[in-house]
């Protein structure tokens, strides 16, 4: 062989060597980079990131965090009300004034700072009767109205201050929103929300879902501050399938809003496998903070233990 004609063919042949350890290397990444939720776009150094955010690690239930950009901090886990709650009734009311105080008296004891209340689970009482024993500072409350109009929702807020025996609510979700369109439907509610958190009688202001369209919508308001979202492995109890929701739940967080989770146990229908439920929520990286409630002191602390085990 000509010594040209070796040159151009020894060349040909490291040419296509690199090329296809190039095509390699970009399949590789590519998979890497599917594996992490992302696409080609983005760069090997935010994959690499994003695998060091994604690896696992230790939790703890009263471990601090912040929803959001609220500046609200409190534990990750919130204790829930609201078990099957309708009617002003719900599993843990069914505990009683001091029961279910005690029960979230038990749950501060061990670091958990945050009250999930709500109007249509009747729990605002025995909230009430837990703050009496504690540093109102130290907790976090949330609580929930159904008012679809103005005058309700003003209504609402002075009444729950009242019931909870507080100056001010932390968080103030309105609950179980439905419409696709609920942002031009319900403007005065959202109006008196931010009117009173420019007063100072709620902290932050946002939104419970249960309709994939009613997330998407909420999702692209920039009056939603706090999102609580429905979210398990298994989709029971949830707006749309585990992957969809989880799609949204990213725009959230790119968003900076605030995510809570919940029904992590799909209403009692993971209670059997609530180690699987809590790898999952905990894995996401994207909740800022879950509520699930316990109906009694062992269920709450064997609940707690179980978050400290989950990695």
């Amino acid at each position: 062989m000509k010594r040209r004609e070796f040159i151009r063919h020894a060349a040909g042949g490291m040419g296509a060597a690199w090329l296809s350890g190039r095509a390699a290397t970009l399949s590789a990444k590519s998979r890497f980079l599917a594996s992490l939720g992302m696409t080609n776009g983005a760069t090997l150094a935010e994959a690499r990131l994003a695998a060091l955010s994604a690896r696992p690690r230790k939790f703890a239930a009263n471990e601090t965090v912040t929803i959001g950009k609220t500046g609200i901090q409190t534990s990750m886990l919130a204790m829930g009300t609201g078990t099957v709650g309708s009617g002003h009734h719900s599993h843990q009311t069914a505990l009683g004034i001091k029961g279910l105080s005690d029960l979230l008296l038990n749950g501060y004891q061990r670091g958990l700072r945050f009250f999930d209340a709500a109007d249509s689970y009747g729990s605002h009482p025995h909230v009430a009767e837990a703050l009496k024993h504690v540093p109102r500072d130290k907790v976090t409350v949330l609580t929930k109205t159904w008012a679809r109009d103005a005058a309700t929702a003003r209504a609402d807020i002075e009444r729950f201050r009242q019931e909870l025996g507080t100056d001010y609510l932390d968080i103030c979700l309105m609950h179980c929103l439905t419409e696709g369109d609920w942002t031009e439907r319900y403007r005065g509610v959202m109006d008196v929300f931010e009117e009173a958190r420019q007063k100072g009688t709620i902290r932050a202001h946002g939104c419970s879902c249960h309709s994939i369209e009613a997330l998407r919508t909420a999702t692209k308001s920039s009056w939603v501050q706090v999102h609580l979202v429905r979210i398990n492995p298994i989709g029971s109890f949830m707006d749309s399938d585990p992957q969809t929701v989880v799609g949204v739940m990213r725009e959230m967080k790119a968003a900076g809003k605030g995510i809570v989770g919940m029904k992590i146990l799909g209403q009692g229908d993971m209670r059997n496998r609530q180690d699987e439920a809590l790898k999952f929520a905990l894995g996401l990286g994207l909740l800022d903070a879950f509520t699930i409630g316990a109906e009694s002191r062992t269920e709450q602390e064997d609940l707690i233990r179980r978050i400290g085990m989950a990695a």
